[in-house]
């Protein structure tokens, strides 16, 4: 009888190969779909800043800021974050800017490697200055992100020169929107994030955000009105519809392309209202 010898290795192997082949061209399919390209495009944590979101959801202006909710007299500052590195603080100075807010932390997870040098070097050459902790609300809560950011720059005390602390709360550079959650659920971590500042400093932060965004994840809530500063950010030549209960901003970034470091911002009135909202 016919002895039935085992099939040669060369042929099983090539059964191997020919599904491996298989699958990199379905994978080198999936990577040239739309969605593949958004998510290589997307940040690595820790490296959102102020205004991110702004430019791609409302648009990019660089006319001069003109009217709607501002008072005549207007200071300059700026916003800045790692991207700037060493800030030249006497540069901005001699231009005319007089405040200035330095991102300190993000999440529970980042804090900005050049906070010492823009945060110290904005206040050594005499300006008011003050620090912004980007919010990441999918990632842990608002009172553990508010510990996070008064424990890493993010306090305050009564000199004059220092700001109240800033919540950057915008257009989620990671993912969704909304960091997932609705309307109800984002106040709500909003509101955990602000008590527990206010429980630490004494102070109310400020709320930073874009109208357009506010409306969209938290319903144009209006009840942290009464307390927080808003501080605005549409990059146009007026600040145009604000979020629901402000009557007027208290500062306005208006564009991301100004003709110094960082964003550049108007503070709703002279140099003497930024120092009062310093004290409190």
């Amino acid at each position: 009888m016919p002895v039935h010898r085992p099939v040669p290795t060369r042929r099983r192997r090539g059964t191997r190969l020919g599904i491996t082949g298989t699958l990199l061209a379905a994978l080198s399919l999936l990577l040239a779909l739309p969605g593949a390209a958004q998510a290589a495009d997307t940040p690595a944590r820790g490296e959102a800043h102020m205004g991110m979101g702004v430019a791609e959801h409302d648009g990019v202006g660089s006319l001069p800021p003109t009217g709607g909710s501002v008072a005549a007299a207007q200071t300059e500052g700026v916003d800045v974050s790692s991207h700037q590195g060493n800030v030249a603080w006497s540069t901005l100075w001699n231009s005319g800017v007089r405040w200035a807010y330095t991102k300190a932390t993000e999440g529970t997870y980042y804090t900005n490697p050049y906070f010492a040098q823009q945060y110290n070097g904005s206040y050594n050459v005499g300006m008011v200055r003050g620090a912004y902790h980007f919010a990441t609300p999918d990632t842990t809560s608002g009172a553990t992100q508010a510990n996070y950011f008064v424990d890493h720059g993010g306090g305050w005390s009564k000199d004059g020169k220092t700001l109240p602390g800033a919540l950057d709360i915008e257009w989620n550079p990671y993912g969704a929107a909304c960091f997932g959650k609705t309307q109800s659920g984002m106040v709500t971590w909003i509101r955990d994030f602000l008590n527990q500042y206010k429980a630490r400093t004494g102070r109310d932060a400020v709320i930073y955000t874009a109208t357009s965004w506010w409306t969209q994840c938290t319903g144009n809530y209006s009840g942290f009105a009464a307390n927080n500063p808003l501080w605005i950010a549409r990059y146009a030549s007026t600040v145009g519809t604000l979020p629901a209960g402000w009557a007027y901003q208290t500062m306005w970034q208006y564009t991301s392309t100004g003709p110094t470091v960082g964003d550049h911002n108007k503070f709703n009135g002279a140099l003497d209202r930024v120092v009062a909202l310093a004290n409190g």
